[in-house]
């Protein structure tokens, strides 16, 4: 049986009862990066064998995940913070469990997509995600103005590395735009700012760059 457990995306109060049970009951717990999951376990007294999923070797990782659950097994899959899934290698495994017959759980928990679209403002009927949004220049602006037409909200994780360029590209596309920028969603320096594009372009030295960042910007209809 295969358990896909949501973690803290900060706070570590954020984890839930039945996510700790999970945790104690498996027999492996596989991490995509064991040093952050483990800082986790040791918080809750938890020591399991920990197997490491992580871009680049989750196909390998999953045929050796696959043996262990054929052996009747039980295994909890978590991501460095938030569900596992959302713009990490997790689908790998859980589709080769499918195609198995594996008994897949999920275990619903935190989501700094979710944390960010609460507390938006926006009208959230739909919405566009589309992950971390291209490193390189050209490709960025090209991909931002495909979304010109684009009537929902649409959401993007950003490092704190390319964060600025990212807004200097948003500020020459959409301007006007509503834009909510969230950093260090439920830690201690949480910030959470909103306003148009330029506006914020404008605030740009209040923004602490450290951390990671979810950028929600407005559509047409927004």
């Amino acid at each position: 049986m295969l358990f896909i457990v949501g973690t803290p995306i900060g706070n570590l109060e954020d984890i839930t009862l039945r996510a700790i049970n999970v945790l104690k009951d498996v027999d492996f717990i596989v991490s995509e990066d064991t040093r952050e999951t483990r800082k986790l376990l040791n918080h809750l007294n938890i020591y399991k064998p920990l197997i490491s999923y992580y871009r680049g070797r989750e196909k390998t990782r999953s045929l050796e995940i696959l043996q262990i659950l054929k052996q009747g097994k039980k295994v909890a899959l978590v991501c460095d913070r938030g569900t596992p899934g959302i713009s990490d290698p997790a689908h790998y495994v859980v589709r080769m469990c499918q195609d198995q017959g594996i008994t897949i759980v999920p275990v619903p928990g935190p989501s700094a997509l979710t944390a960010a679209l609460s507390v938006s403002g926006f009208p959230l009927d739909s919405f566009s995600f589309y992950g971390f949004i291209p490193r390189k220049k050209r490709e960025k602006l090209e991909f931002l103005k495909r979304l010109g037409e684009k009537e929902e909200v649409c959401v993007f994780f950003e490092s704190v590395h390319r964060f600025t360029d990212t807004m200097d590209a948003l500020n020459q596309i959409f301007p006007e735009r509503r834009l909510v920028v969230c950093r260090e969603l439920t830690k201690k320096f949480e910030q959470i700012i909103s306003g148009t594009v330029n506006q914020l372009y404008g605030k740009l030295h209040e923004i602490t760059l450290k951390g990671e960042f979810v950028l929600i910007l407005g559509g047409t209809q927004c």
